[in-house]
């Protein structure tokens, strides 16, 4: 496996707006080598945190943000309207970058309660249009970049301790989050682990535990953040607090 790179920067705003930086390059030299980027966005304070550093660093004007598609990691089941979304709570990134050249037809979201009678409805079809986008004989496009928040419980995506599934493949339906609210849709643990990086993003004195749990030892069903690894790098980028067990 991969080894991790760890990060420590000094504290979650640091964090957001190193993670902001470290993602243009990522775009940049994807579409420099392949002519497209594809990168999976997260939620959770960190995640939105850099999505909006991201809208506001300098260097968002040098990226052709025509050439990049942004795809969910998980999305809560709720109505397209809630705040609880990570696409509404992401659309800021996504109003700046219009004015940049941003298709909105490459911002992949997952399906809504008001568009999809059940979670499984929506995961399917977010599975069907991640097939169209992979490659002859892939499920799901190649990832440049998929970045992760982490829950206290170790939890990543919608993949929580004892509720992971890393034989099937797409997006699948969950109906039992321990954390509000209980339905989700959620890219499955095989997919998460066919991007070429994976960026674990970790922020917070409560996130010290499950991160040093995710250090010791690949216990998928245990500690959902140890078996998350890319195919060329894995990067955990935490903050000073999060990282106090490491």
């Amino acid at each position: 496996m991969i080894a991790r790179q760890i990060t420590i920067h000094e504290d979650l705003a640091s964090t957001a707006h190193a993670i902001a930086a470290r993602l243009i390059t990522s775009i940049t030299d994807a579409i420099a080598a392949r002519g497209v980027a594809h990168i999976v966005v997260t939620g959770g304070t960190l995640g939105i945190a850099s999505l909006v550093a991201l809208a506001q660093n300098p260097a968002r004007t040098s990226v052709n943000w025509s050439q990049v598609h942004f795809w969910w990691g998980d999305e809560r089941f709720v109505d397209s309207g809630s705040a609880d979304r990570n696409m509404l709570q992401a659309e800021p990134l996504f109003a700046a970058l219009d004015e940049l050249g941003l298709d909105r037809g490459t911002v992949h979201a997952m399906g809504a309660s008001d568009q999809y009678d059940s979670a499984e409805q929506a995961a399917a079809a977010y599975t069907q249009l991640l097939a169209q986008e992979a490659p002859e004989g892939s499920a799901s496009p190649v990832f440049d970049v998929l970045m992760l928040g982490m829950g206290p419980d170790s939890h990543v995506a919608s993949l929580f301790p004892n509720h992971t599934r890393s034989d099937e493949l797409g997006a699948i339906a969950v109906h039992d989050s321990p954390k509000p609210p209980p339905h989700r849709v959620t890219l499955t643990m095989g997919t998460i682990n066919t991007a070429r990086e994976v960026w674990l993003v970790v922020a917070g004195a409560d996130k010290a535990p499950a991160l040093a749990a995710a250090s010791h030892e690949i216990n998928e069903a245990a500690v959902p953040a140890s078996a998350v690894h890319g195919t060329e790098a894995t990067r955990w980028i935490v903050d000073r607090a999060a990282s106090t067990l490491l």
